[in-house]
């Protein structure tokens, strides 16, 4: 007789009958290769997320949330047993004791999901409902076995995330922004804005944060390119990367923090705190929604302004998105020079044009003549970045910020990413080239001692 966990008059779990089961066994690759222990690895994970969905399907999952790890392991221990056996898996006892284990933090933790969580080849997962999991994996969607019990199962795990930093989502607040205890990013909508019930989204946080060196050996950066913004951040200009959803904007706005010097007094505002700053000296804000009331809500502009009380030598915004572009832009044109943000756009020349409708939603009595000012005097820098169809996120363009010419932003652009073809395998193939253009600020700082390689703007030379 199971104890006071579980629970077998609840539906069976949806689609579970479609599920492949794990055999370790089947792993053909040579022993000791790269690609055994990857096959390995996936049997084991396979391993687990049957043996979760075989535990939900007995357990009673509201009494199962108050329970400590012993509890569950001296619950658990017998049924893991049994289902090894019964799928003939080779395993000794200490391997046993350890999927035991896994298995019992799993279930405190978030369930069905936790096994992704943990895997670091995972980029993001996305829940579809609660029965259907996909992950994205080196810049592919993929499917996986992964199933919630039922879609109560599903809001349970959910209210778990949101509770955790004192939000939540129901009918009257569908959607809500948040982060894991790792700092991965979530977004959830539930009923009634979705039609089949849960949409969840976890943007995982990488436990080893990416520097602009690191990218280069995923093809999205080149040496010189490195070297450009490398010298930008350290002559303190003011930088703007912009992308679409998923393109790698945080990833390179943290990478590019690095270059921060130490001595620096950082402030960071985030919708849901994710920069990964390795400076001393940093202090994080972050927004807050409304409460039950109504009341209580904290948005980036404010956050914006009273940054400025507090003594910041740069302000880095995680994504600007509103009426807080015009505080921003004010930052950086009185003594905040070298501050950073992010926004979604498509080319240098969109992230101006949205830069400025954002200006004109602060509500600010100004002409479009003298928001485009404020612009050309603010940012120096625009990275682009992009997310093209075969996964692979690039830096496709740096460009410059040169002043004004009549009521017209002038960029130039120094580098840029030149496709040539699309692979056999899907890949696109291409370039990063300079376009010949040397930075205006290269003299400047020349003189603080930054100098570039011989060749770094030479269109001639590929990169």
């Amino acid at each position: 007789m199971l104890g006071r966990f579980t629970g077998t008059s609840r539906p069976k779990l949806v689609g579970t009958s479609a599920v492949p089961q794990a055999q370790p066994a089947e792993v053909v690759a040579a022993p000791g290769t790269e690609e055994a222990v990857v096959s390995q690895a996936d049997a084991m994970l396979a391993l687990k997320v049957d043996i979760h969905r075989h535990l939900i399907e007995r357990f009673n999952l509201a009494t199962l949330e108050t329970a400590s790890k012993d509890e569950i392991l001296h619950e658990i221990l017998p049924l893991v047993r049994e289902f090894v056996r019964s799928r003939a898996v080779p395993l000794n006892a200490r391997e046993l004791d350890q999927l035991t284990s896994d298995t019992a933090d799993e279930m405190l933790g978030l369930g069905p999901i936790e096994p992704l969580l943990k895997d670091d080849s995972i980029a993001d997962i996305l829940i579809n409902t609660h029965r259907r999991v996909f992950i994205e994996r080196r810049g592919v969607l993929e499917e996986t076995p992964i199933r919630f019990r039922d879609e109560a199962h599903l809001m349970r795990i959910i209210n778990k995330i949101v509770s955790a930093i004192g939000r939540r989502v129901d009918e009257s607040y569908p959607m809500v922004d948040a982060r894991l205890e790792d700092g991965s990013r979530v977004n959830v909508a539930v009923r009634p804005i979705t039609v089949d019930g849960p949409l969840v989204s976890i943007r995982k946080f990488s436990k080893k944060p990416y520097s602009l060196e690191r990218l280069v050996e995923f093809n999205s950066i080149r040496q010189p390119m490195i070297d450009l913004l490398r010298i930008a951040v350290q002559a303190r200009k003011s930088i703007l990367v912009s992308g679409g959803t998923g393109s790698g904007k945080t990833t390179l706005l943290n990478a590019l923090s690095s270059y921060i010097s130490h001595r620096e007094r950082l402030l960071t505002i985030e919708d849901a705190a994710e920069l990964q700053l390795q400076q001393p000296h940093v202090g994080r804000l972050e927004t807050r929604p409304p409460n039950i009331e109504g009341k209580g809500e904290v948005r980036q502009r404010e956050l914006v302004k009273n940054a400025l009380r507090m003594r910041p030598d740069r302000i880095i915004v995680g994504e600007v998105r509103g009426e807080e572009a015009f505080d921003m832009l004010q930052a950086m044109n009185t003594g905040h020079e070298g501050s950073m943000t992010t926004i979604h756009a498509n080319t240098p020349r969109d992230a101006l044009s949205r830069l400025e409708q954002m200006v004109g939603m602060a509500g600010m009595p100004m002409t479009i003549e003298s928001i485009r000012a404020q612009i050309a005097s603010a940012i120096d820098i625009i990275v682009q970045t992009q997310r093209l169809a075969d996964g692979g996120r690039r830096v496709i363009s740096i460009s410059e910020i040169t002043g004004m010419e009549g009521s017209v932003i002038q960029l130039q652009e120094i580098y840029h990413f030149v496709r040539r073809d699309v692979g056999e395998d899907g890949k696109i193939v291409g370039e990063f080239r300079a376009t010949g253009i040397r930075p205006r600020f290269a003299q400047e700082a020349a003189v603080l001692g930054h100098h570039f390689a011989k060749d770094a703007f030479n269109p001639q030379v590929a990169l």
